[in-house]
């Protein structure tokens, strides 16, 4: 099992994987917020609200995803969501939304972010993969 800096693989199959979804979940929160005061005026309300909103919605639902006995539509969702946060983080680095301004985010903050998402994105298709697995097997 290979090991990165700072984060480990799952996926032993053992349906654990969702403690370290909500964990990686709840540390991505921790990271951005601070980041979500130094948006623009212009964006701290919308677009930034919009980010913490869905950051948040994707704890709630990991937190229901652990205590549910039929995972597979809650999952969707979650992956769902994560990739809204994917793009809503894209937006807020890109520095075409406003052509006379700095991008909302700056490049490492994004960067940094954006690998925390994506982390968090392959932890819950890994734990699709197990959870479709089991269904097949009954």
């Amino acid at each position: 099992m290979e090991k990165k800096q700072g984060t480990q693989k799952t996926g032993t199959g053992n349906g654990n994987e969702i403690f370290h979804i909500k964990e990686k979940i709840y540390e991505m929160i921790l990271y951005g917020n601070p980041a979500l005061k130094d948006f623009p005026k212009t964006e701290r309300y919308v677009l930034a609200g919009k980010i913490r909103e869905s950051m948040y919605t994707a704890l709630e639902m990991a937190v229901r995803l652990e205590k549910k006995y039929h995972k597979k539509t809650t999952l969707q969702d979650l992956d769902i969501e994560i990739d809204v946060l994917r793009n809503l983080l894209r937006l807020a680095k890109d520095p075409n939304l406003y052509q006379k301004q700095k991008p909302c985010l700056d490049f490492h903050t994004w960067e940094v972010w954006i690998k925390k998402v994506n982390e968090i994105g392959c932890m819950i298709g890994g734990y699709m993969e197990w959870v479709n697995g089991r269904e097949k097997q009954k």
